[in-house]
Parts: structure tokens; C-alpha cells; sequence
């Protein structure tokens, strides 16, 4: 069963972002409080899977949920092989996949700090359709 394993919040971008207990996001908009946040565009909320944080880790990285700065890290869902346009429900949070991988026009402050950085890859961004509150070991589901 897929489910949040941390959720994460920065007001700068390009940093890491630490775990908090909870997130509020607001639809059309993003992560209340987070840089990224923005009706403008459709990355207002960034996730990455636990899985691929671990295959940094296999590889040598000192790096932990929130490093790569992304908002929502995941447990047991392949992040990367869903659809621009999918849907994913948590509880009665509302998301829409908008974009798989991103271009690095620079190296961020993540990849000076860790070295290496996924999110280019591996990281998923949506758009927030129904907002409300969200926070580690919620489930996942996908539509």
C-alpha cells in the first residue's frame, strides 16, 4: 500500500526541506508556507519516492527524507511511472501529476550538499485540485 513516509517544507528555494508534522495544501496554489508554492504554474507541490532517496544512500549519499526538497516523500508507489494527469488522493487531499523529472539549469544547492541530485529523474511534481491537511503515514491512492 503506498503511503507518506515524511512531509517537508522550505521558504527558500533550492534548499533542503525539513520534515514537519504536517502539511496544508491550498488548491490552485501549493504547500502553505513553502517556497514553491504558486498558482502560476504546475509545480506547486514536488514529490519523490522513499525508494529512490535509499538508492542514494546504496551509493554512498548521507541523505535523508526532505534533502532533495521535495514536499511529500512516498512509500510504495513508482512515483515515476504514472501519468502526466494523474490523480493521487490523500485523504481528502486532491493532486494531479503535472510533470515527471524537471531541466537543472544549475547545480542547485541540493546537489552542492549532496553531491548528486535525483529530482532531475526521479522526482514528480503536481498541481493541488482539493486542498486540506496531509501528514506522514497517510495513504495513497491513485486514480
Amino acid at each position: 500500500m503506498a503511503k507518506i513516509v515524511s512531509v517537508n517544507l522550505s521558504e527558500k528555494k533550492g534548499t533542503r526541506k525539513i520534515p514537519v508534522p504536517s502539511l496544508t495544501l491550498i488548491e490552485n496554489f501549493g504547500v502553505e508556507g513553502d517556497a514553491h508554492a504558486s498558482s502560476l504554474w504546475g509545480r506547486q507541490v514536488s514529490l519523490l519516492a522513499s525508494e529512490s532517496i535509499e538508492k542514494m544512500r546504496a551509493s554512498g549519499l548521507d541523505v535523508k527524507e526532505g534533502d532533495f526538497a521535495e514536499n511529500i516523500t512516498t512509500e510504495g508507489i513508482e512515483l515515476i511511472s504514472l501519468s502526466v494527469g494523474a490523480r493521487l488522493l490523500v485523504g481528502d487531499v486532491l493532486i494531479e501529476i503535472t510533470q515527471i523529472g524537471k531541466h537543472c539549469h544549475t547545480k542547485c544547492e541540493i546537489y552542492k550538499l549532496a553531491g548528486d541530485c535525483i529530482m532531475p529523474t526521479e522526482g514528480v511534481f503536481a498541481k493541488v485540485i482539493k486542498g486540506g491537511e496531509i501528514r506522514k503515514g497517510d495513504m495513497i491512492i491513485t486514480s
